[in-house]
Protein backbone atom coordinates (compact mmCIF):
# COMPACT_ATOMS: atom_id res chain seq x y z
CA UNK A 1 0.00 0.00 0.00
CA UNK A 2 1.16 3.66 -0.92
CA UNK A 3 1.78 5.56 2.26
CA UNK A 4 0.00 8.89 1.60
CA UNK A 5 1.72 11.16 4.96
CA UNK A 6 3.71 13.03 1.87
CA UNK A 7 -0.02 14.36 1.27
CA UNK A 8 0.57 16.10 4.49
CA UNK A 9 3.39 18.22 3.57
CA UNK A 10 1.47 19.81 0.32
CA UNK A 11 1.30 23.59 -0.06
CA UNK A 12 -0.95 24.48 -2.47
CA UNK A 13 -4.21 22.87 -2.78
CA UNK A 14 -6.89 22.84 -5.56
CA UNK A 15 -10.49 21.49 -4.42
CA UNK A 16 -13.22 21.40 -6.59
CA UNK A 17 -16.65 20.84 -5.36
CA UNK A 18 -19.41 19.76 -7.51
CA UNK A 19 -23.14 20.89 -8.29
CA UNK A 20 -24.33 17.49 -7.00
CA UNK A 21 -22.13 17.88 -3.64
CA UNK A 22 -23.59 21.35 -2.84
CA UNK A 23 -26.89 20.87 -4.00
CA UNK A 24 -30.09 19.12 -1.93
CA UNK A 25 -31.03 15.66 -4.05
CA UNK A 26 -34.49 16.36 -2.98
CA UNK A 27 -34.93 19.82 -3.94
CA UNK A 28 -31.87 21.13 -5.89
CA UNK A 29 -31.39 23.82 -3.57
CA UNK A 30 -28.16 24.60 -1.79
CA UNK A 31 -27.15 22.32 1.28
CA UNK A 32 -26.46 25.65 3.56
CA UNK A 33 -24.67 23.07 6.24
CA UNK A 34 -22.54 21.27 4.06
CA UNK A 35 -21.53 24.71 2.34
CA UNK A 36 -20.88 26.44 5.71
CA UNK A 37 -18.67 22.66 6.70
CA UNK A 38 -16.59 23.07 3.40
CA UNK A 39 -15.97 27.16 4.46
CA UNK A 40 -14.69 26.29 7.51
CA UNK A 41 -12.54 23.43 6.37
CA UNK A 42 -10.85 25.49 3.46
CA UNK A 43 -10.15 27.96 6.34
CA UNK A 44 -8.66 25.96 8.66
CA UNK A 45 -6.08 24.68 5.52
CA UNK A 46 -5.35 28.46 5.36
CA UNK A 47 -4.70 28.92 8.96
CA UNK A 48 -2.42 26.03 8.80
CA UNK A 49 -0.12 28.11 6.71
CA UNK A 50 -1.72 26.26 3.44
CA UNK A 51 -2.65 27.95 -0.34
CA UNK A 52 -6.04 27.13 -0.76
CA UNK A 53 -8.15 27.45 -4.23
CA UNK A 54 -11.20 26.40 -4.72
CA UNK A 55 -13.62 25.25 -7.83
CA UNK A 56 -17.03 25.48 -7.43
CA UNK A 57 -19.82 24.38 -9.87
CA UNK A 58 -23.22 25.35 -8.89
CA UNK A 59 -23.81 28.24 -11.15
CA UNK A 60 -26.27 27.02 -13.70
CA UNK A 61 -28.13 24.62 -11.19
CA UNK A 62 -28.55 27.20 -8.78
CA UNK A 63 -29.65 29.14 -11.47
CA UNK A 64 -31.99 26.94 -12.82
CA UNK A 65 -33.83 26.43 -9.54
CA UNK A 66 -34.17 30.12 -8.90
CA UNK A 67 -35.62 30.82 -12.20
CA UNK A 68 -37.96 27.81 -11.74
CA UNK A 69 -36.45 25.64 -15.36
CA UNK A 70 -36.27 22.03 -15.79
CA UNK A 71 -32.57 20.68 -17.38
CA UNK A 72 -34.27 19.53 -19.79
CA UNK A 73 -35.15 22.49 -21.31
CA UNK A 74 -32.00 24.02 -21.34
CA UNK A 75 -31.13 25.87 -23.86
CA UNK A 76 -28.05 27.47 -24.19
CA UNK A 77 -28.82 31.09 -23.53
CA UNK A 78 -31.48 29.66 -20.59
CA UNK A 79 -28.45 28.55 -19.54
CA UNK A 80 -26.13 31.63 -19.40
CA UNK A 81 -29.07 33.79 -17.96
CA UNK A 82 -29.01 30.72 -15.68
CA UNK A 83 -25.50 31.29 -14.84
CA UNK A 84 -25.64 34.67 -14.65
CA UNK A 85 -28.33 34.68 -12.12
CA UNK A 86 -26.62 31.74 -9.80
CA UNK A 87 -23.26 32.74 -10.07
CA UNK A 88 -24.39 36.17 -8.04
CA UNK A 89 -26.18 34.22 -5.06
CA UNK A 90 -23.75 31.70 -5.17
CA UNK A 91 -20.95 33.71 -4.72
CA UNK A 92 -23.31 36.04 -1.75
CA UNK A 93 -23.33 33.23 -0.09
CA UNK A 94 -19.54 31.59 0.00
CA UNK A 95 -18.70 35.37 0.59
CA UNK A 96 -21.37 35.52 3.46
CA UNK A 97 -19.61 32.38 5.08
CA UNK A 98 -16.26 32.93 4.54
CA UNK A 99 -16.59 36.43 6.52
CA UNK A 100 -17.77 34.49 9.87
CA UNK A 101 -14.16 33.08 9.74
CA UNK A 102 -12.88 36.21 8.53
CA UNK A 103 -11.57 34.55 5.26
CA UNK A 104 -11.19 36.85 2.62
CA UNK A 105 -12.05 35.34 -1.08
CA UNK A 106 -12.51 36.54 -4.29
CA UNK A 107 -14.32 35.28 -7.74
CA UNK A 108 -12.13 34.44 -10.41
CA UNK A 109 -14.13 33.44 -13.48
CA UNK A 110 -12.24 31.65 -16.70
CA UNK A 111 -12.92 31.21 -20.12
CA UNK A 112 -11.23 28.38 -22.22
CA UNK A 113 -9.59 31.74 -24.59
CA UNK A 114 -8.00 32.43 -21.25
CA UNK A 115 -6.09 29.51 -21.05
CA UNK A 116 -5.58 29.33 -25.12
CA UNK A 117 -3.99 32.84 -25.14
CA UNK A 118 -0.44 33.43 -23.53
CA UNK A 119 -1.01 36.56 -23.09
CA UNK A 120 -4.27 36.32 -20.96
CA UNK A 121 -3.13 32.90 -19.41
CA UNK A 122 0.11 34.28 -18.21
CA UNK A 123 -2.29 37.73 -16.46
CA UNK A 124 -4.16 35.05 -14.79
CA UNK A 125 -1.42 33.25 -13.53
CA UNK A 126 -0.34 36.47 -12.10
CA UNK A 127 -3.75 37.17 -10.43
CA UNK A 128 -4.17 33.94 -8.75
CA UNK A 129 -0.34 33.75 -7.17
CA UNK A 130 -0.77 37.61 -6.04
CA UNK A 131 -4.12 36.77 -4.33
CA UNK A 132 -2.71 33.47 -2.58
CA UNK A 133 0.29 36.05 -1.42
CA UNK A 134 -2.00 38.14 0.57
CA UNK A 135 -3.99 34.68 1.70
CA UNK A 136 -6.98 35.18 -0.18
CA UNK A 137 -8.78 31.90 -1.17
CA UNK A 138 -9.60 32.34 -4.89
CA UNK A 139 -13.06 30.63 -6.05
CA UNK A 140 -13.25 29.93 -9.63
CA UNK A 141 -15.71 28.70 -12.19
CA UNK A 142 -16.24 28.95 -15.60
CA UNK A 143 -17.90 31.88 -17.15
CA UNK A 144 -21.12 30.39 -18.34
CA UNK A 145 -22.61 33.43 -19.18
CA UNK A 146 -20.51 33.99 -21.97
CA UNK A 147 -19.37 31.04 -22.61
CA UNK A 148 -20.63 28.79 -25.77
CA UNK A 149 -20.51 24.87 -26.93
CA UNK A 150 -17.06 25.75 -29.12
CA UNK A 151 -15.25 27.96 -26.19
CA UNK A 152 -15.96 26.37 -22.76
CA UNK A 153 -14.40 23.88 -21.15
CA UNK A 154 -16.94 21.52 -20.46
CA UNK A 155 -16.85 20.20 -16.75
CA UNK A 156 -14.70 21.74 -14.04
CA UNK A 157 -13.23 18.54 -13.49
CA UNK A 158 -10.78 20.11 -16.33
CA UNK A 159 -10.63 23.34 -15.35
CA UNK A 160 -9.73 22.71 -11.67
CA UNK A 161 -6.77 20.59 -13.37
CA UNK A 162 -5.85 23.57 -15.76
CA UNK A 163 -6.11 25.76 -12.44
CA UNK A 164 -3.45 23.60 -10.92
CA UNK A 165 -1.11 23.64 -13.71
CA UNK A 166 -1.74 27.23 -13.50
CA UNK A 167 -1.39 28.07 -10.16
CA UNK A 168 1.45 25.03 -9.31
CA UNK A 169 -0.69 23.74 -7.21
CA UNK A 170 1.07 20.16 -5.75
CA UNK A 171 -2.49 18.79 -5.14
CA UNK A 172 -5.97 18.86 -6.82
CA UNK A 173 -9.05 16.73 -4.60
CA UNK A 174 -11.91 16.19 -6.55
CA UNK A 175 -14.95 15.73 -4.81
CA UNK A 176 -17.51 13.75 -6.52
CA UNK A 177 -20.86 11.74 -5.86
CA UNK A 178 -18.43 8.85 -5.69
CA UNK A 179 -16.03 7.09 -3.55
CA UNK A 180 -13.48 7.11 -6.15
CA UNK A 181 -12.35 4.89 -9.85
CA UNK A 182 -13.52 1.83 -9.90
CA UNK A 183 -12.82 -1.27 -12.67
CA UNK A 184 -16.34 -0.28 -13.97
CA UNK A 185 -19.07 1.80 -13.32
CA UNK A 186 -20.56 0.08 -9.45
CA UNK A 187 -23.74 1.76 -10.24
CA UNK A 188 -24.38 -1.22 -12.60
CA UNK A 189 -21.94 -3.90 -11.94
CA UNK A 190 -21.57 -4.90 -8.49
CA UNK A 191 -18.23 -7.24 -9.12
CA UNK A 192 -16.71 -3.48 -9.87
CA UNK A 193 -13.31 -3.67 -7.58
CA UNK A 194 -12.59 0.04 -6.13
CA UNK A 195 -8.96 1.43 -7.44
CA UNK A 196 -6.92 2.81 -4.02
CA UNK A 197 -3.76 4.36 -6.13
CA UNK A 198 -2.71 4.93 -9.77
CA UNK A 199 0.97 5.22 -9.74
CA UNK A 200 0.81 6.21 -13.25
CA UNK A 201 -2.04 6.75 -15.37
CA UNK A 202 -2.23 4.79 -18.94
CA UNK A 203 -4.73 3.84 -21.16
CA UNK A 204 -5.55 1.03 -19.10
CA UNK A 205 -7.00 3.08 -16.88
CA UNK A 206 -8.28 5.75 -19.21
CA UNK A 207 -10.31 2.96 -20.66
CA UNK A 208 -12.56 2.96 -17.37
CA UNK A 209 -13.84 6.35 -17.38
CA UNK A 210 -17.45 6.28 -18.56
CA UNK A 211 -18.95 9.38 -20.21
CA UNK A 212 -22.15 9.63 -17.80
CA UNK A 213 -22.65 11.11 -14.61
CA UNK A 214 -25.21 9.81 -11.83
CA UNK A 215 -26.37 13.46 -10.82
CA UNK A 216 -29.28 15.16 -12.26
CA UNK A 217 -27.56 18.75 -12.14
CA UNK A 218 -23.29 17.89 -12.83
CA UNK A 219 -22.05 17.31 -16.23
CA UNK A 220 -18.24 15.85 -15.64
CA UNK A 221 -18.84 11.56 -15.20
CA UNK A 222 -15.54 9.91 -14.37
CA UNK A 223 -13.52 10.01 -18.07
CA UNK A 224 -13.55 13.85 -17.43
CA UNK A 225 -12.12 12.97 -13.74
CA UNK A 226 -9.77 11.11 -15.92
CA UNK A 227 -8.75 13.41 -18.06
CA UNK A 228 -8.24 16.09 -14.86
CA UNK A 229 -5.75 13.42 -13.23
CA UNK A 230 -3.94 13.00 -16.71
CA UNK A 231 -3.30 17.14 -16.83
CA UNK A 232 -2.94 17.54 -12.72
CA UNK A 233 -0.06 14.45 -12.67
CA UNK A 234 1.33 16.03 -16.10
CA UNK A 235 2.08 19.61 -14.24
CA UNK A 236 3.48 17.38 -11.18
CA UNK A 237 0.84 17.70 -8.99
CA UNK A 238 -0.73 14.55 -6.93
CA UNK A 239 -4.86 14.04 -7.58
CA UNK A 240 -7.14 12.20 -5.15
CA UNK A 241 -10.70 11.57 -6.24
CA UNK A 242 -13.35 10.94 -3.33
CA UNK A 243 -16.93 11.21 -2.03
CA UNK A 244 -17.73 14.66 -1.43
CA UNK A 245 -21.16 13.47 0.61
CA UNK A 246 -19.32 14.62 3.21
CA UNK A 247 -16.55 17.44 3.36
CA UNK A 248 -14.43 16.65 6.18
CA UNK A 249 -12.46 14.11 3.60
CA UNK A 250 -10.72 17.09 2.52
CA UNK A 251 -9.25 16.54 6.50
CA UNK A 252 -9.29 13.02 6.22
CA UNK A 253 -6.86 13.21 2.76
CA UNK A 254 -4.74 16.07 4.12
CA UNK A 255 -4.23 13.75 7.06
CA UNK A 256 -2.76 11.06 4.98
CA UNK A 257 -5.96 8.60 5.60
CA UNK A 258 -6.28 6.14 3.12
CA UNK A 259 -10.00 7.42 1.43
CA UNK A 260 -10.51 8.33 -2.30
CA UNK A 261 -8.24 6.84 -5.29
CA UNK A 262 -4.80 8.64 -5.34
CA UNK A 263 -3.60 9.16 -8.62
CA UNK A 264 0.14 9.83 -7.95
CA UNK A 265 2.19 13.01 -9.86
CA UNK A 266 4.42 12.14 -12.99
CA UNK A 267 5.38 15.04 -14.12
CA UNK A 268 6.38 15.34 -17.76
CA UNK A 269 9.28 17.61 -18.30
CA UNK A 270 7.55 19.01 -21.78
CA UNK A 271 4.04 19.50 -20.33
CA UNK A 272 2.49 22.09 -22.36
CA UNK A 273 -0.40 23.59 -20.62
CA UNK A 274 -1.71 25.40 -23.81
CA UNK A 275 -2.29 22.14 -25.13
CA UNK A 276 -4.67 20.71 -22.79
CA UNK A 277 -7.51 23.17 -22.93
Amino acid sequence: MINRDALKDKKRIVVKIGSSSLTHKETGLLDFEKLEKLVRVLTNLRNKGKDVVLVSSGAIAVGRKKLGLKKDDMTLSKKQACAAVGQAQLMMTYQKIFSEYNQPVAQILLTKITMMQEDNRINAENTFLELLSLGVIPIVNENDTVSTYEIQFGDNDRLSALVTALTGADLLILLSDIDGLYTDDPNVNEDAKFVEVVEKLDDYYMDMGKETSSSQVGTGGMSAKLVAAKIATYSGADMVIANGSDVNVINAIMNGENVGTLFMANKKENFDLSDEV
